[in-house]
């Protein structure tokens, strides 16, 4: 079996000025060299050009945090997948927790930007993720597997082109983080749900993004069906991103 890609995403959220900006790649960049995972920032959409310029020629991947379901058209303030390329974004979170809680985003809605990122050669990174009621409901399996798929029904063969990153929502910030062994459980059932859809699907790395910081991420990046994570708060200091690179590593 191949081994899966390690990738280690930063979301930046709605953080950051061009000067912070600045201050923190440099931080980043200082100390990134040739990693053997993939690393990437998620930034803000006006922030692109100043992260694309910044990045040219080094190892850091461009993100973006989101992006419309649609080409083109009449669709005020939103960002289609073709103008995120013109930037070189490579990767584009979709489905993120905050995303389908403030703005109401579903399952099918989710799925659809999973398809148009491909579409326009973008790496969907794509959420799922329970609340605390659900976890202590029980249901936490049955609502990632329900979210999930959504998204293999409608990419199809296309799915071993996307990455899933599980986001308990009761760990988002909270401090709270699941223990490396409820994470792996329901990796494991995230992959075996990947599996029923073929072995390149399968292939794909499965992310965990509940609250990985400096002092957890060697433990949670241990597990054997973790392959990465999605970064919020610590991706906004340096030297705390850069720690969760050298675990993945």
């Amino acid at each position: 079996m191949q081994q899966r890609k390690k990738i280690v995403a930063g979301n930046w959220k709605m953080n950051g000025s061009l000067a912070a900006n600045a201050a923190l790649l440099d931080g980043v960049l200082e100390g990134l060299g040739q990693p053997a995972c993939a690393v990437v920032a998620c930034v803000p959409a006006p922030y692109l050009a100043q992260v694309q310029a910044r990045i040219a020629g080094t190892a850091l991947a461009l993100g973006a945090q989101d992006m419309s379901a649609f080409a083109s058209g009449a669709y005020t303030g939103e960002v289609s997948a073709a103008m995120l390329g013109d930037f070189g974004v490579a990767y584009a979170i979709v489905g993120h927790s905050e995303r389908r809680q403030y703005h109401g985003e579903t399952d099918a809605k989710v799925a659809d930007k999973a398809l148009a990122a491909l579409a326009a050669g973008i790496t969907p990174l794509v959420c799922v993720g329970e609340t605390l009621a659900e976890r202590e409901a029980g249901q936490t399996e049955a609502v990632v597997g329900r979210q999930l798929a959504a998204v293999l029904e409608k990419l199809g063969d296309q799915a071993s082109g996307m990455v899933v990153a599980y986001e308990p929502v009761w760990a988002i910030g909270t401090g709270k983080t699941a223990t490396p062994e409820q994470a792996q459980a329901v990796h494991a059932a995230l992959r075996a749900q990947l599996q029923s859809a073929g072995d390149a699907v399968a292939a794909q790395p499965i992310l965990y993004g509940g609250s990985m910081n400096a002092a957890n991420a060697a433990q949670l990046l241990a597990q054997p069906d973790i392959d990465g994570g999605l970064i919020g708060g610590a991706s906004l200091k340096a030297a705390d991103f850069l720690a969760i690179v050298s675990a993945a590593n």
